[in-house]
């Protein structure tokens, strides 16, 4: 089931308006969401849809991206693994998990596909801070990391930190797919199953595994409350 949070298509002027928003209750298969992007993505272009961000739980799997090393697959027969058409490597979806698909107008927002990725970030280091965390950028790793003090330090000595987000895109004619993925409570244990992102000697995290009870209704909450913050609202 979905719910549509924004039925109306809105006007067309100048100014930034902000998407619809469409949440699905039930997981979303793989091949579905795809699918569903690649329409709503052609609908967009032809002005016919307005943008579109998309929230869902998708049933576990794990995804390659264009960049993906099969040696970072470690165990290929333990869920189905779909090519993405997207940027990265091998990434983990599954229930616990916000996926946003955020099918975006860069020809209206700004034809920048760095600051936008940047943005990205920041839009999920925002939603994180609305429950006291942390969320921070590294340098050469897409994605957003915390801080993890009780946990030992790095082989090299620096303190641990574990990965709470990723982040893949693709962009068609300056429209965006595919989007953010903010752990909330999935089973970690399933991202053992590949090298996520092909970042090596780093963990996973999520918001519940930080002993913080939020529920997946409260981080929609968060991410309604902070995307037009980020990307522009005039």
């Amino acid at each position: 089931m979905n719910r549509a949070l924004t039925d109306a298509a809105p006007e067309k002027t100048n100014a930034l308006q902000s998407p619809e928003w469409q949440v699905s209750e039930a997981l979303v298969p793989y091949p579905d969401a795809l699918a569903a992007m690649e329409a709503r993505v052609a609908e967009i272009l032809a002005g016919r849809a307005p943008e579109l961000v998309w929230l869902l739980e998708h049933p576990p799997l794990y995804t390659a991206g264009t960049s993906a090393d099969p040696a970072d697959l470690l165990e290929p027969g333990r869920f189905p693994v779909y090519p993405a058409q997207r940027g990265g490597e091998y990434t983990y979806h599954g229930p616990g998990q916000r996926v946003a698909y955020a099918m975006l107008d860069l020809n209206t927002r700004g034809r920048d596909i760095r600051a936008y990725v940047r943005n990205l970030e920041e839009w999920v280091i925002r939603t994180l801070a609305e429950f006291n965390v942390t969320g921070e950028r590294r340098e050469g790793r897409v994605g957003v990391w915390v801080r993890r003090p009780d946990k030992p330090p790095l082989p090299d000595g620096r303190e641990a930190e574990d990965k709470i987000a990723a982040i893949g895109v693709r962009i068609r004619r300056w429209i965006t797919f595919h989007g953010i993925a903010i752990n909330v409570e999935p089973d970690l244990s399933h991202f053992g199953g590949i090298v996520p992102c092909g970042i090596r000697g780093y963990g996973v995290t999520s918001l519940v595994d930080l002993g913080l009870p939020v529920t997946m209704a409260d981080l929609d909450v968060a991410l309604m409350k902070n995307f037009d913050a980020v990307f522009g609202r005039s």
